[in-house]
Formats: C-alpha cells, structure tokens, sequence
C-alpha cells in the first residue's frame, strides 16, 4: 500500500469536504438559520467536521480495495433547522446547492491556476487531484437520495406532500446510497458527469 498516495488522497478530500460542509453553513446562516453557526460547524477547520466512519474509515477501506484507484468519504452533516429560513420551501433548495456548488467553483478556481500559471510538477499533480475530488464530491452530493444534498434541492422542488415521502427516507439512506455503490452507481452515473466535467476543466 502507498502510504504517502492514501495521505495526499485523504489530505485533499479533507479540504474538499470542509470547503463543501461549509458553505452549507455559510449559506443557511445568510438564509436566517444560524445553527451551523452555533454549532462551530462554520468554520474551515477541518477538525469541526471530521466524522469517524465517514470521514477516515470509510476512505481508508475504498483506498484499500480498490488499491489505490479511488478514494471517496463525507463529513458530518451541518446542522440544518428547517424551520429557522426565511422561506424555508425555496432556502433549503440554495442551502442544498451551495455545497456541491462550492466544490464546482473551487475546481475551477484550482483548473484556472493550472492553466495559466507555471507550476512546479508536484504542485500540478496535487492541484490536478484536488480538482477531480472536488467534481465527485459535488457530483455525488447531487444524486436525490437523502441526506445526500440532491435530496434537499428535490424536496424544494417538490409538492409537500412528496417532499415529506421524501424525507422519510433519510434513516435508511446511506444504506441506500451503499447499495448502490456496490451496485454500479459510480461507474454509471458519477463517472460519466465526473469525466465531462474533467474534460471541461483540465482537458482531458
């Protein structure tokens, strides 16, 4: 196992992931709910949303498995209250948004340096995997299944009625979202936008 390639791969999905959890944060505080706030979840220090399972044993087991080829995990989830946005029906949809979309922006925040300025070989291998985190990150997040971001955005959107059949589903959705990885999710769904995205990005 390469120990060095499992920390820079783990390394760059903690920034990633604080980037993402924060903006959730950042968002619902401007919204009119500062429960992230309170909570010291909005907050860029990694340490705030670091979770055992999702964050370092989950990413340790993909890395393992897949020698080297993937690595994947999530954070906590930022406290949301519902109830605390101004228009709770629209709010929750942009607070759902803002995560994935901050790794989109960050992406190519990181493929415009690449692009334009003369970077040392390390520093554009480590830029060039930061930006593919951060494109699965968001990607994954946007798949409808709760507590996945894509759920939030979906339940906005929908009648509620079926916004609530929706949210009914969030015990049981990262057994969902599991089974469907083993599944095939990623190679059907995930990877085809990722490699797009990519292109779109970084060229190739």
């Amino acid at each position: 196992m390469n120990i060095i390639g499992l920390l820079i791969s783990f390394g760059l999905l903690i920034i990633a992931m604080t980037t993402h959890e924060f903006a959730h944060g950042w968002v619902a505080n401007r919204l009119g709910d500062p429960t992230a706030k309170y909570s010291g979840r909005l907050t860029l220090n990694p340490l705030a949303h670091i979770d055992l399972f999702w964050t370092i044993i989950l990413p340790f087991f993909l890395y393992i498995t897949t020698q080297g080829q993937f690595v994947f995990g999530a954070a906590k989830p930022v406290p949301i209250n519902y109830w605390s946005l101004r228009n709770p029906k629209r709010d929750i949809i942009w607070v759902g948004l803002s995560g994935p979309l901050a790794n989109f922006i960050f992406a190519f925040a990181l493929s415009l340096f690449m692009r334009f300025l003369p970077l040392p070989d390390l520093i554009y291998f480590v830029f060039q995997n930061l930006v593919i985190i951060n494109i699965i990150l968001g990607v994954f997040n946007l798949v409808p299944i709760p507590p996945l971001d894509g759920s939030r955005i979906l339940g906005g959107l929908l009648p509620d009625r079926l916004s609530y059949r929706l949210s009914m589903l969030e015990p049981y959705g990262f057994i969902i979202v599991i089974l469907l990885i083993w599944m095939g999710l990623f190679d059907f769904l995930i990877w085809p936008i990722v490699k797009v995205i990519s292109v779109l990005l970084l060229g190739h």
